[in-house]
């Protein structure tokens, strides 16, 4: 069957042209990247289990009035999302000291922070996403201070939903990263979350064990990362637990 003209493609998923005026259809791909880019696998299933997780997390958002770019799931690997015009950075929430946190700062990795802490990186992967502070955002038009009190205000809010989503399922919320983009309304606009949610852009621990369910399994090597998504995902509710084996990941709908 032909595809509609793609319009992006990034490291794990293609945006192609939506079948209406101002929206786009978001591919998950099975690629499986760390190091930006330097290290890079194919994860089978790995695309599907995002796609499903990401529509979890968009869907409970939007239940408690969080805007986001998610319409509707097209399929297993395809979603229905807005087009909007991104803003050039990523914003982290942290909640536990770890990965690049920790290197920078020297804190040992698992150190619970006295309160969130929001950073700010430009997406440019030729710089590799460097760290940036909020005047630099400012100085340089990336946004204004009114988008970044959006921002903030917006992720909070994403930390609280997802953080008690996840302890409700024995999973500490350690840190993940979000996308915004700007959509406009007649003469005004507003920031929505864009991009995707999942284990790719957050990082999970077992409440008990400290076990890895995130894209870190893949980072350090430390076991099966489809496996550990697909814990993330029935844990969540997202695919049944099942007694015997299974061929590959089979989701509810």
């Amino acid at each position: 069957m032909a595809r509609r003209r793609m319009v992006y493609e990034g490291k794990a998923k293609i945006l192609y042209e939506g079948p209406e005026p101002g929206t786009l259809i978001q591919f998950f791909k099975d690629d499986t990247t760390a190091g930006n880019g330097e290290k890079h696998e194919l994860v089978d299933g790995k695309g599907v289990l995002n796609n499903r997780l990401s529509e979890h997390f968009m869907t409970g958002l939007a239940g408690i009035g969080v805007p986001t770019h998610f319409i509707k799931r097209l399929n297993m690997r395809e979603q229905l999302v807005r087009a909007v015009e991104m803003i050039p950075l990523e914003v982290v929430v942290r909640n536990v000291a770890a990965g690049s946190m920790s290197k920078r700062l020297g804190i040992e990795e698992g150190t619970a922070l006295p309160r969130p802490i929001i950073e700010f990186y430009l997406k440019n992967d030729e710089l590799g996403d460097p760290f940036v502070s909020e005047e630099h955002i400012i100085a340089f038009g990336w946004a204004s201070q009114q988008d970044l009190d959006d921002m903030v205000s917006l992720a909070l809010r994403v930390n609280d939903f997802m953080s008690g989503m996840m302890m409700g399922v024995g999973i500490k919320l350690v840190d993940f990263k979000i996308e915004i983009g700007r959509v406009f309304e007649g003469d005004f606009q507003r920031l929505i979350v864009a991009d995707e949610i999942s284990p790719d852009s957050c990082r999970l621990w077992d409440v008990e064990t400290g076990q890895k369910l995130d894209k870190d399994v893949f980072r350090r090597e430390l076991g099966d990362l489809s496996e550990a998504y697909t814990e993330v995902a029935k844990r969540l509710g997202v695919m049944p637990r099942q007694n015997g084996s299974t061929n590959g990941p089979k989701l509810v709908h």
